[in-house]
């Protein structure tokens, strides 16, 4: 049995924090060309008055979609996949599931019409599960642009054989167009507790969302140098938040389905 009073508690919340800014640091430094490069396709979307689409197919990897959607400070431009399948409220066995499930992801991307044009976002921690690469090759094939957000060492180290794993064994990667790595660790969780023999304190939520807010600062970024003020949600909880929305609602309204 462990003895509590022999774990070192906020030692180990401090390692997290040290784990996560690193891991942070090194997005920042690492994937510096591979985020510009995408947040200069999110400026060309923008400036034409396009669309930004972003599916997070998995558990929690829809907490990235999430993440930067109808957010303060988020773009308004960007309209989430929000598919009622992989979301952890409807059971998380459930969830794990159908993000297992080959030709899944062919069904959300077919159902969202997206076409020659449009620009999509997919974000997995792993890169690996089946409806997240049914996604992508649905998206690919339509000529839709392609970023992916994932681990590139999980991905990579992740067997072949595993049940998680599209029947092609693709890793997301190397299927889109621009791929930008979270350096997610295998197994995710990054802090060791003495007796303990799983890792607990998952990383890849803090990953994707630092990697999702780099490229919205940098797009914003490219934007304002081409002279172009996008618009950009307000908290509704702030003054004059409210009024400040609603100057756009009625331009995103029907063209983004989850608004």
């Amino acid at each position: 049995m462990l003895n509590s009073e022999l774990i070192d508690a906020d030692g180990l919340c401090a390692a997290y924090l040290a784990s996560t800014t690193d891991l942070m640091q090194r997005i920042l430094t690492e994937e510096r060309t591979a985020t510009s490069e995408a947040a200069a396709r999110l400026a060309d979307q923008i400036a034409t008055d396009r669309l930004i689409h972003i599916f997070g197919p998995g558990g929690h990897s829809n907490l990235a979609a999430q993440e930067v959607f109808f957010r303060a400070g988020g773009l308004m431009h960007v309209s989430a996949i929000l598919d009622e399948g992989t979301l952890l409220s409807n059971g998380a066995l459930r969830s794990m599931a159908i993000e297992r499930t080959p030709g899944y992801g062919k069904i959300v991307i077919a159902n969202q019409r997206l076409g020659q044009g449009d620009l999509l976002i997919l974000v997995n921690a792993y890169g690996i599960n089946a409806a997240l690469i049914d996604a992508a090759l649905e998206a690919k094939a339509r000529g839709v642009f392609l970023i992916g957000i994932s681990s590139r060492e999980h991905a990579s180290n992740t067997s072949p054989e595993h049940p998680a794993r599209h029947p092609t064994c693709q890793n997301l990667h190397d299927v889109a167009d621009i791929a930008i790595d979270t350096k997610v660790p295998i197994g995710d969780a990054v802090v060791r507790v003495p007796g303990m023999s799983q890792d607990i304190a998952a990383i890849s939520t803090f990953a994707n969302a630092f990697a999702l807010n780099c490229l919205v600062i940098r797009t914003v970024s490219k934007l304002i140098e081409r002279g172009i003020e996008p618009p950009v949600w307000r908290s509704g909880n702030a003054p004059g938040g409210d009024e400040a929305n609603a100057r756009f609602i009625a331009h995103f309204h029907n063209r983004v389905r989850a608004l």
